[in-house]
């Protein structure tokens, strides 16, 4: 699972500021993802199961989930796990093991997601040279006149991994999810929101923490949704 694509070089912003932006228009471009390459993409998250473990009782998130093994540059998919975190991190939904839907293995093969993948493995360890344990998360929030839709219940956090990425799949009929991102100590480092689609934030979990404002539906007659999808990184120690 590591086919070529073409990788633009990343700048020393991760390395030196703890996080990095890229557009989704320059992303797109040098992961050579066409337009329909990334229209089939975006189309498997349409069909996301209900997050049944919500403790503050909403039900504005769906979500699939997979576990791969990268080494080498090569990912590899674990059996089908739950996804935990310790409630030091997630103060809302942890110490519990989160059994969500499965990433369909057709999602997993198409080239765009394939791309993303080896994008991650050249930004976050482009030597190839650690063990790491790798967690997919596909996220739609959905909002309604009768409930916002919350990005991150959990408020600004870490997710207890080594680094994250972060990419907006799409907008749809939405307002405001907004990115806020801070460090470990809880400063206030800036604000953006993720517009267009492969808008990407990469993370050093380490030593940033993030977040993203609720949404609402700009015609709330309408349906809405964020569509996003998360890939963490944590080293796997023999």
């Amino acid at each position: 699972m590591n086919d070529t694509v073409c990788l633009a070089p990343m700048d020393d912003a991760l390395a030196r500021d703890g996080y990095a932006r890229v557009a989704g228009s320059t992303l797109l471009g040098d992961l050579c993802i066409g337009a329909q390459a990334w229209e089939a993409l975006a189309e498997t998250w349409s069909d996301l199961g209900p997050d049944l473990y919500m403790a503050d009782g909403g039900r504005y998130r769906r979500r699939r989930h997979a576990a791969f093994a990268l080494e080498g540059g090569r990912f590899v998919r674990k059996p089908h796990q739950p996804h935990y975190q310790s409630r030091d991190y997630n103060p809302l939904n942890g110490d519990v093991q989160r059994w969500f839907d499965p990433v369909a293995d057709a999602t997993v093969a198409l080239p765009a997601m394939q791309a993303i993948l080896s994008f991650c493995a050249a930004s976050f360890d482009p030597a190839a040279a650690r063990r790491w344990h790798v967690e997919m998360h596909q996220f739609r929030i959905e909002a309604s006149a009768a409930e916002s839709g919350q990005p991150t219940p959990e408020g600004m956090h870490r997710d207890g991994v080594d680094h994250v990425l972060v990419m907006l799949i799409e907008r749809h009929n939405v307002r405001e999810g907004v990115t806020r991102i801070g460090t470990a100590a809880g400063e206030p480092l800036g604000e953006f929101t993720l517009t267009d689609p492969a808008d990407t934030m990469l993370i050093d979990d380490r030593r940033i923490l993030h977040g993203v404002t609720p949404i609402h539906p700009l015609d709330p007659a309408m349906p809405a949704w964020r569509d996003a999808l998360v890939v963490t990184l944590a080293e796997d120690l023999p």
